[in-house]
């Protein structure tokens, strides 16, 4: 009887942080798609973008869907580049932003000190990373087929593991930023570098010479150099999946380092 108890005792320890972090990650998907201005950047700019690059020449007069994806045409380019607008939205700039405000008023610090802890505080915005990229990523794919785009050269696989990748280091470097600095100067950084990673940072379309070489080997470059691989040659772009999985480890170490709950 004991030794049942003391089973049964072991098996709901285990099961309950999970049920914790499930909780927390379903609150947080939640509130970001409840928040008007999660919701604006995180759905409605990226599908907005998915429509001018697909149906505008905008391509073409940055250098086009031929020169950015050899030969693939604009809506397999335009889609790319959207998706990784949509794992930078979510990822970086909205869960900086969230987690900064957070902050501010005390909630991580509460949240820390419940059963819940700081590891599932963490581990619960993931998960609600993931769950917001899921959905964004089947609106953009089920917009993307309407305007053109072919699920056929697509190499599922590099499809999944660059948006996975991507979001890791992005996540890593936007929760450093959110723990670091200000909430005001978090919103302010954190949307300029959007606009950055979005024109110029090789999210949208890949860049050439010099500065190509060294996006590639930023987060927004690698992640926009694997998810064009994967979704308009076909191809799994390890090198810049190694790319990002570094920036994931350096930004949670860093984030482990220097991250203040106050």
């Amino acid at each position: 009887m004991n030794e049942t108890s003391a089973m049964r005792t072991g098996t709901a320890g285990s099961t309950l942080p999970l049920r914790r972090v499930l909780a927390q990650t379903r609150f947080e998907t939640v509130t970001v798609l409840r928040n008007g201005e999660q919701l604006l950047l995180a759905v409605i700019l990226p599908l907005i973008a998915l429509f001018a690059l697909s149906r505008t020449s905008i391509l073409a007069s940055l250098g086009g869907a031929d020169a950015a994806a050899g030969g693939a045409d604009a809506a397999q380019t335009a889609t790319a580049g959207v998706l990784g607008l949509a794992v930078a939205s979510t990822a970086f700039t909205g869960q900086g932003i969230q987690t900064a405000f957070d902050r501010r008023y005390g909630v991580l610090r509460q949240l820390a000190t419940t059963p819940l802890g700081a590891g599932g505080v963490i581990a619960g915005k993931l998960g609600a990373v993931l769950c917001v990229l899921s959905v964004q990523t089947l609106l953009v794919l089920g917009c993307a087929a309407a305007l053109g785009f072919s699920a056929a050269p697509v190499s599922w696989p590099g499809l999944v593991l660059s948006l996975l990748a991507g979001a890791a280091a992005l996540v890593a470097w936007g929760v450093l930023m959110a723990g670091t600095l200000r909430p005001e100067a978090t919103l302010a950084v954190a949307n300029l570098l959007w606009v950055l990673m979005a024109a110029a940072g090789g999210l949208v379309l890949a860049r050439d010479g010099v500065w190509g070489t060294v996006v590639g080997l930023l987060p927004p470059g690698a992640l926009g150099d694997a998810l064009r691989s994967a979704v308009t040659a076909g191809t799994v772009d390890w090198a810049s999946l190694a790319i990002l999985l570094l920036w994931a480890l350096l930004g949670g170490l860093a984030a482990r380092r220097w991250f203040s709950f106050d």
